[in-house]
């Protein structure tokens, strides 16, 4: 799960942050350039995968922060929908570097910064606070904790995980 806002009843545990990035067709002026530019950003066909979701609230309020509105917004139920369809160049969409990953190592999508600021998601798992955790709960927390700690030590960009350096990444 995201990091909920504070809950009396639950527990959180933290297992790993990721990093939202634009996703683009290599064909893309962006994947050319090497980055977003700043007034084409609101101009864009995004693919989302749905506006009701925590993730769908950050990025509007990431870019409302930075006074832009996503003008072209589409809504699909499917992560793999939205990774074709922004293969076939129909729109660009916002995903985290470990779902677009082979797509990226295929050299099939390009992944670019947001901009100087980053935009980052904590996931872990919430359980009752008041409720012991049963022995399969526990293990399956510690299986949890072991996989995405392979995701973090592997998170790096030799690895195509994180990032492109944001420094230069949105042109004023």
């Amino acid at each position: 799960a995201l990091e909920p806002r504070h809950h009396e009843q639950l527990d959180y545990t933290e297992l790993f942050t990721d990093e939202l990035n634009f996703a683009v067709c290599p064909d893309h002026p962006w994947a050319r350039l090497g980055h977003a530019t700043r007034t084409e950003i609101p101009t864009q066909n995004y693919i989302f995968y749905s506006k009701n979701s925590y993730t769908f609230q950050m990025v509007g309020k990431y870019f409302e922060q930075e006074d832009m509105v996503l003008n072209s917004v589409m809504e699909l139920g499917s992560m793999d929908a939205i990774m074709e369809m922004v293969k076939l160049g129909m729109g660009i969409s916002v995903l985290a570097p470990w779902i677009v990953k082979r797509d990226v190592d295929e050299g099939t999508l390009v992944t670019l910064p947001l901009g100087r600021r980053k935009l980052k998601r904590k996931w872990g798992v919430m359980h009752w606070r008041n409720k012991p955790l049963s022995h399969p709960e526990q293990a399956f927390i510690d299986l949890c904790r072991k996989t995405t700690a392979n995701y973090a030590r592997n998170n790096s960009r030799r690895h195509g995980l994180l990032p492109q350096d944001a420094e230069s990444v949105i042109a004023a």
